[in-house]
């Protein structure tokens, strides 16, 4: 199962041409969807007994599947993370081998966030031979099966985590309710970020990484669990856009200067690229539609990717 929010028409043919040549289906909607849309638009259509979220920009590795659900089926776990690795030579370095995501309290009876990944930036080669099979309190949304019978406990994904910290908020949701999150270190997959590759993906870039919608996240995630509004929400605020300057601002600054990085003319830049994103934010905000959207059907694996 596909969910296309809203990609150009060169993208929308060639996934209808897809999803004919190998049977799945598209669920499309004519506007932009924020990521917990998207999965809550596909995981209604699932019916199977786990369900694997996959981002667009991830490449897989043989077998990664069968060494999820094996995981599921041997532990009874709710949740199932790979281990996650990032950027290209594929499945090299990891981005992701596990990590912390839990409520703490301080001295001050301040409710507190702890976030962690384990083993960032490190080399799989160097690694692998270490990493087993574990419980673990967090996965990402990059790639995770889930137990389909954890959504009829929990309900949906929060639609209200706009673009980011989702996947902190769901694990702890599942280990709240008494489930489990495992590291399946056999299951590699790897995500290959990068910027817009054409004019048409800017607009949605734009919106994927607003301020807008970081903030909104942010600010969920802070009230739902009521934490203290500490470093590490002053951090996240700080850094505010720092994709689309290093993805956007950035490349342009190089070939204006000749390859010489202007800070100056980056942050005047960034002053422009803020203002047009709360118009593109607020325009969204106006003009999405709740109505359903199409579905185009045919037979549907248990694979469920969004765009």
């Amino acid at each position: 199962m596909y969910v296309d929010g809203n990609s150009p028409s060169k993208v929308s043919q060639y996934l209808q041409a897809q999803a004919q040549a190998k049977n799945f289906q598209i669920i499309r909607t004519d506007y932009y969807l924020y990521p917990n849309q998207a999965r809550n638009l596909g995981l209604a259509k699932v019916d199977t007994r786990y369900t694997v979220f996959v981002d667009n920009d991830v490449v897989v590795s043989p077998g990664w599947l069968n060494h999820l659900v094996n995981c599921a089926e041997e532990t009874g776990a709710g949740v199932v993370g790979p281990l996650m690795c990032q950027d290209l030579p594929l499945h090299h370095t990891v981005h992701f081998a596990g990590g912390e995501s839990h409520v703490w309290v301080d001295k001050r009876e301040r409710r507190r966030l702890r976030e962690k990944m384990y083993k960032q930036g490190h080399q799989v080669a160097d690694l692998q031979s270490q990493l087993q099979r574990q419980q673990t309190e967090l996965a990402e949304f990059h790639c995770v099966l889930v137990r389909t019978s954890v959504f009829e406990q929990l309900g949906s994904l929060d639609e209200q985590m706009y673009n980011t910290k989702e996947h902190l908020d769901f694990c702890m949701n599942v280990r709240e309710a008494g489930l489990s999150v495992y590291f399946e270190p056999a299951s590699i997959v790897t995500y290959v970020p990068g910027p817009p590759l054409e004019w048409s993906d800017l607009h949605y870039y734009m919106l994927r990484w607003s301020d807008a919608w970081t903030l909104n996240s942010l600010h969920r995630l802070r009230d739902k669990w009521n934490l203290v509004e500490d470093g590490y929400f002053q951090t996240k605020y700080k850094k505010l856009g720092w994709r689309r300057k290093m993805t956007i601002v950035a490349p342009i600054v190089l070939r204006m200067t000749l390859g010489l990085y202007s800070p100056k003319l980056a942050a005047v830049l960034m002053w422009f690229d803020r203002r047009l994103n709360r118009l593109l934010t607020d325009r969204h905000a106006q003009r999405s539609p709740q109505s359903q959207p199409e579905s185009q059907s045919s037979s549907a694996p248990a694979t469920l990717l969004r765009s």
